[in-house]
């Protein structure tokens, strides 16, 4: 089983950049897809990106591909997203999923653990 936890979140002005971070728990993590989401208010919850376990693949949200991008040091367990040119559109809660497979999915239900989430509020 592995658990998540999400950093980095912050108020920030349109144009600038951010680094969320997903640490996870447990020996396994090398095995399990990573993802990326996220869930403004009264919308649901959205695809951003997701890396495979290797991390030899990666895919992105056709709204992100060009400005941010996922990585992932399996020898910390971690896996992270920087966020540049941050849109007020990008206003978001942002979740880091895992997904037992070796490749990850766009959709919300084919991850099997999630994190308790990170705020991302651009200004304009």
């Amino acid at each position: 089983q592995a658990q998540l936890v999400e950093s980095g979140g912050g108020l920030v002005q349109a144009g600038d950049s951010l680094t969320l971070s997903c640490a996870a728990s447990g020996r396994t993590f090398s095995i399990y897809a990573m993802g990326w989401f996220r869930q403004a208010p009264g919308k649901e919850r959205e695809f951003v990106a997701t890396i495979s376990a290797s991390g030899g693949t990666t895919a992105y949200a056709t709204s992100v591909k060009g400005r941010f991008t996922i990585s992932r040091d399996n020898a910390k367990n971690t896996v992270s997203l920087q966020l540049n040119s941050l849109k007020p559109e990008d206003t978001a809660r942002y979740y880091c999923a895992a997904r037992n497979r070796p490749i990850g999915s766009e959709w919300v239900d084919q991850y099997d653990y999630w994190g308790q989430g990170t705020q991302v509020t651009v200004s304009s």
